[in-house]
């Protein structure tokens, strides 16, 4: 019986030195992914900033104008509401 017991322990150990081995691994993979992210992101607003610096400004759009709505008093609108029968 001991026998068995010193054979699940082996396994045991030897599974969790595996998982310790595998998260090491992932650990490294994420790093250099998350590194290689970074530096393209730099090269690319490297290359935005340039392409943005060498373009010319876009043209300033026509500023519009509002247009006035012609508004009734509210007397008048009360006026008109009572004239269609209309009590508020």
């Amino acid at each position: 019986m001991n026998e068995k017991s010193n054979k699940y322990q082996a396994n045991d150990q030897f599974a969790k030195a595996q998982r310790a081995n595998d998260a090491k691994k992932a650990a490294l993979d994420y790093e250099s992914a998350a590194v290689a992210l970074r530096a393209k992101t730099e090269r690319l607003k490297a290359l935005r900033l340039a392409r943005d610096a060498a373009a010319p400004p876009p043209p300033a759009a026509p500023k519009r104008k509002a247009k006035k709505k012609d508004k009734a008093p509210l007397s008048e609108f009360l006026a008109g509401q009572a004239k269609e029968g209309r009590n508020g």
